[in-house]
């Protein structure tokens, strides 16, 4: 019985990304490696249309956490400050990020799962000069897409500029870098795209780069990694079988239809899931206009413990994920990416009506 992951990365595998895993051994210094290493830059640039004189997709080997604080500490002058805006798991860890950089930071809090709080957001903008405003876009903690327009809406009054965490959002949500004012956006091969762990990037506008003209970090240094990867090198060895992986995920990507039949396909999935629990009197922790294509959060019905409900999903082959912190014992988390096929998808409804019916 084939497993499938719900869990947010790292997702279930096509056979196509699994095979690309066992291509030729490659030295990070030949040319073979300089053409694969191109091909994926210019097939992320793809991804959202972003011109490349204007913008750089730089490789790193290391998990989606790895792509943020590069981004953080690359991007943030050494004299500006950056306010975070947080309301789950992931904004709190890029305050942590900036904070153990010794980066003067805003941290303005929303309780897990609500909206940001733009007027507190807009208030310290106002209150006190922030180069960048770090946001999360997918926050895994519930599943909240936050609403980044209207947060861009707010930056643009006084030219704070976005760090975005798109690491569960990158290639399945709609972004829209110009019009956000974007100066970089954070993401990993093992989510949206359906590459395996091990490599993440960050798609960089130049121009905020260059003006940064900070280096905190040795490994995470994004100017380094810009100059050397549009020289066709690397500063660092990389993960060689994960760049091979993610050059078939992008593949598969794009001939299914990019990015907006990614979103159309997590959604089509997700209404399958939550149609199905709402049968089941489970009910949703947000409403699907406040919720990720990508992901989910549902409440465990009263009676009803995680390890219990896991394990009798694992065992009919499904791999769920729990809640965080303070969620751990009230919510559990199912996510749509991964290679999944109609029929597992039927047979995932039946396995929650068999485990949530008695």
């Amino acid at each position: 019985m084939k497993t499938i992951l719900l869990n947010p990365g790292p997702v279930t595998l096509s056979e196509r990304v699994r095979s690309a895993l066992l291509g030729p051994d490659l030295c990070h210094r030949e040319v073979e490696f300089a053409t694969l290493q191109d091909g994926l830059r210019r097939k992320l640039m793809a991804v959202y249309d972003l011109p490349a004189d204007a913008w750089g997709a730089t490789l790193l080997t290391g998990s989606g956490t790895a792509a943020v604080e590069a981004m953080i500490t690359s991007l943030v002058p050494r004299d500006a400050r950056v306010l975070v805006a947080e309301n789950g798991v992931y904004g709190e860890r890029m305050s942590r990020i900036a904070e153990t950089y010794g980066i003067a930071t805003t941290r303005i809090r929303a309780p897990w799962g609500e909206r940001l709080d733009l007027e507190a957001i807009a208030t310290a903008l106002r209150a006190t000069p922030h180069s960048h405003v770090a946001v999360v876009h997918h926050e895994t903690t519930t599943g909240r897409l936050n609403d980044l327009a209207a947060l861009a809406s707010v930056c643009k009054e006084t030219g704070a500029r976005l760090l975005l965490d798109g690491v569960s959002s990158f290639g399945a949500e709609d972004i829209d870098f110009e019009a956000w004012g974007i100066d970089a956006c954070a993401a990993t091969a093992n989510k949206c795209l359906h590459g395996v762990p091990g490599t993440a990037f960050v798609m960089l506008r130049r121009a905020a780069l260059a003006a940064a003209a900070v280096s905190r970090s040795v490994y995470f240094d994004l100017r380094d990694y810009l100059a050397k990867q549009d020289g066709q090198g690397t500063p660092f060895t990389q993960s060689v079988q994960t760049f091979y992986a993610l050059d078939a995920a992008l593949d598969e990507f794009f001939a299914a239809g990019g990015q907006p039949a990614r979103q159309q396909l997590f959604q089509s999935r997700m209404a399958t899931v939550r149609a199905t629990l709402a049968r089941l009197n489970v009910r949703a922790l947000l409403a699907t206009d406040e919720t990720s294509c990508a992901l989910h959060a549902f409440e465990l019905p009263e009676g009803r413990d995680y390890p219990t409900l896991h394990d009798a999903l694992k065992a009919r082959g499904f791999i769920i994920y729990a809640g965080q912190g303070a969620l751990s014992e009230r919510v559990f988390r199912i996510s749509a990416m991964g290679d999944i096929s109609a029929d597992d998808m039927a047979r995932l409804c039946r396995a929650l009506e068999e485990v949530l019916a008695t």
